[in-house]
């Protein structure tokens, strides 16, 4: 039976998992039968087939074991041993997968307690718990203290060593999102330079995930107004992924939208003291747009993404991720197009020689695209896909109720009543999802 533990292992990897359920159940009964039922290492048979139990999602038969191998840890080694205090961490961490926050809460602190007197303050494992704690505390609203408990927990780490670890780095970025979410935008670029700087040492500039830091760091710059900065590591994030990813692919997309965004608001900062300069921003974020257009209809257009005969269950999925992003970038690209034409309209030195075609030709193209994915490539159509044709709808009917023209292929009832639609539907989502 010595070969038992690494079957069970390879079954989880290959995603057996009910072969593996034989095999775990297996050992707890031979644990049971060799060493007796309050044993250790009957203790470890049911964590291991409380664990498969969270996997398959199957809690009610996993609480159970959690709690019987905890209490045969404490009748074995005593409460406050180091063995309860893993075994508490785990049964937090079920707990933080239901939501179960309150019921985490308390695991995770008694756990830290036993942490922390047997293994002390600077342990990395004391760490990991911290910080979970931390997450639980944040989910519950508790914003301050989960903080102060995720700082700590990546303070220990890069007190030991560990501060460009897979780990650290992943807690920093969730202190960013905390950072952002809480509109504190200077703290949270200040942990997005951190980030950068540690990805910059450890795989440099030709890898997609310190783009992926530059690129944060960028829209966080855009949000506080250091357009110049911000517009030079987006330029570089450009020329990276160039380099290593196909011409269309669609975050070479999103990356010229992010642009374009930036050079519409250097224009705009720039109509107040040099026209011509305003204009020429104008002028390099509509080709940016264009672009962004094009390689969204691309990979929505793509073979690949219609679904055909693939046997790659893998690349399916991620084939209809990228569908999801195109509409999105789309969508994004052409409502800006539209806000692009207004905005260069408005920097006409006379009024009177405009007309709003080009930001409705824009905008009706939103609304086209829209429609016309949205039924060729049905899985493109979430959520965030009808926020962003519901943007395009509204920027349109304003556009409409200041402009004389009615060279509009969309009447404002029709954009009125195309309005009320989408917005039931994202409230029915929103109802179902709560």
């Amino acid at each position: 039976m010595a070969t038992l533990p690494w079957r069970k292992m390879f079954l989880l990897i290959q995603g057996k998992l009910d072969e593996a359920e034989r095999y775990f159940k297996l050992a707890l009964q031979e644990a049971k039968q060799g060493f007796g039922d309050r044993d250790p290492h009957v203790a470890s048979a049911c964590n291991n087939l409380a664990e498969l139990y969270r996997v398959k999602k199957l809690f009610d038969k996993a609480e159970p074991l959690y709690l019987e191998a905890i209490k045969i840890l404490e009748e074995s080694f005593g409460p406050e041993d180091i063995r309860v205090g893993a075994a508490l961490h785990n049964l937090g961490q079920f707990y933080l997968v239901q939501r179960k926050l309150e019921e985490a809460r308390m695991c995770y602190e008694r756990a830290l307690k036993i942490k922390g007197r047997v293994m002390g303050l600077g342990n990395p494992d004391y760490a990991d718990t911290m910080y979970h704690l931390g997450m639980v505390l944040y989910l519950q609203g508790k914003e301050k203290d989960a903080e102060a408990l995720i700082k700590d927990s990546i303070r220990i780490l890069e007190e030991a060593g560990l501060g460009e670890s897979a780990i650290c780095l992943r807690r920093l970025r969730h202190l960013a999102q905390m950072f952002l979410k809480s509109n504190r935008l200077e703290e949270a670029e200040h942990v997005q330079r951190k980030i950068l700087h540690i990805m910059e040492l450890s795989k440099g500039w030709d890898s997609l995930d310190t783009v992926i830091a530059a690129e944060s760091l960028a829209l966080t710059l855009q949000s506080i107004g250091k357009l110049t900065e911000a517009q030079e590591l987006l330029e570089r994030c450009l020329d990276v992924r160039k380099t290593i990813l196909p011409e269309d692919h669609i975050q070479i997309g999103a990356n010229m939208l992010h642009l374009a965004r930036v050079a519409m608001l250097k224009s705009n900062r720039l109509r107040k003291v040099d026209i011509d300069k305003a204009k020429a921003e104008l002028d390099k974020a509509k080709v940016l747009l264009e672009n962004s257009i094009r390689i969204a209809q691309r990979v929505l257009n793509s073979p690949k993404q219609k679904g055909g005969n693939t046997q790659n269950t893998g690349q399916s999925r991620a084939n209809g991720k990228d569908e999801q992003t195109a509409m999105v970038i789309l969508l994004q690209s052409l409502d800006a197009l539209g806000l692009l034409e207004i905005t260069k309209q408005e920097l006409q030195e006379s009024m009177d020689e405009c007309s709003p075609t080009g930001a409705e030709n824009a905008l009706e193209r939103c609304i086209s695209a829209f429609k016309e994915y949205g039924t060729k490539n049905p899985v493109a159509v979430t959520t965030e896909a009808k926020a962003e044709y519901l943007s395009c709808l509204k920027h349109f009917l304003s556009l409409k109720t200041v402009s004389e023209s009615d060279s509009s292929q969309h009447s404002e009832k029709e954009l009125k009543d195309e309005i009320k639609r989408v917005e039931a539907e994202l409230f029915s989502n929103r109802k179902r999802t709560k």
